[in-house]
């Protein structure tokens, strides 16, 4: 398949379009680079620089056989104080994308959504039927897209897969975790032990969880990687493709922290901070229905290994 990601120079990007090239697929890569790294990207694909909702330069790229879209604002706080950017860039340009490719005539698009659409949910593990009610701009932005996708699919205009993907974590040797700014705990807390950082501030003790932090649910970049290519085969029996992907497991940040404290061997500062606005108490995934419609299978499931490649990923790891 020839297959356009979008975003590649991120860290799921980047992680995928290495897996997408090692099963011998062709991969263009396009990326503006306004949060990626160019080093991130694959050596074996085609770069491209640009933003995804331009369209005469994705029309330019020829005709593909489906299309991994990943570009976009992934930081929920930020959303708060600058909705504005993250509907422009999460939902004007995908939409634009979109439109592209349609009329290009590519079937196939696997969009990169989020667990944020859920927004606070009273029971876990959390499942697709869910009533979604997002609660930061950032989840607005990815359910907006996938209301767009599902009247594309409706329309015959296309086949596409949603991924609602939990908290993305682990590293392949090639592709570290690396954001600016960087706001995931398990990158923040490896600062924080190889002296990166000062110490990390831990937002919000006072949740009603069993030691009063967040409870996220860690899944590996590469299993998210494995995902996203199962989909795009998914999309040829299935029209529409709405999953979770999770582990199934909630992890507290007081847990992760012990995690990292134990892979690095090394203590650091943790600072009380208040909650931030858009963090739901908890989000663990329900991933019955991926592991059905793809054939999905997790290969990483301990948090330590996962803490541990995302360790041996970073250049300063001792």
């Amino acid at each position: 398949m020839r297959v356009l990601v979008t975003g590649a120079a991120g860290f799921i990007g980047s992680t995928t379009a290495e897996v997408l090239l090692d099963e011998g697929h062709e991969v263009v890569a396009l990326d503006d680079l306004s949060t990626g790294h160019r080093e991130n990207v694959p050596v074996r694909a085609r770069f491209v620089e640009g933003r995804c909702g331009d369209a005469p330069l994705v029309a330019s790229l020829g005709a593909f056989d489906a299309c991994l879209h990943f570009a976009g604002r992934i930081e929920p706080a930020i959303s708060m104080a600058t909705p504005e950017l993250f509907f422009d860039v999460n939902v004007a340009q995908s939409l634009a994308l979109v439109r592209t490719l349609v009329e290009a005539g590519c079937p196939k698009l696997v969009f990169s959504s989020s667990a944020a659409v859920y927004g606070t949910q009273d029971a876990m593990p959390i499942t697709e039927d869910r009533p979604i009610h997002p609660e930061s701009p950032y989840g607005e932005s990815k359910a907006q897209v996938e209301t767009a996708l599902r009247w594309l699919v409706a329309r015959g205009r296309l086949r596409a897969a949603s991924l609602r993907y939990f908290n993305a974590a682990g590293a392949s040797p090639a592709h570290p975790e690396r954001h600016d700014p960087e706001i995931h705990l398990i990158p923040l807390a490896l600062d924080a032990a190889a002296g990166v950082r000062d110490g990390l501030d831990l937002y919000g003790e006072d949740y009603p969880t069993r030691d009063g932090t967040c409870v996220r649910d860690y899944v590996h970049v590469l299993d998210l990687a494995r995902a996203h290519v199962r989909a795009i085969d998914a999309l040829d029996e299935h029209p529409e493709v709405v999953v979770n992907l999770g582990t199934g497991v909630g992890h507290t940040n007081r847990e992760v922290l012990e995690a990292v404290r134990r892979v690095t061997g090394v203590d650091f500062a943790v600072r009380a901070a208040p909650r931030r606005p858009g963090d739901p108490a908890e989000a663990v995934a329900s991933n019955a229905r991926a592991r059905e419609i793809l054939g999905w299978t997790i290969a990483h499931t301990s948090l330590e290994g996962i803490v541990a490649d995302a360790w041996a990923a970073r250049g300063d790891a001792h």
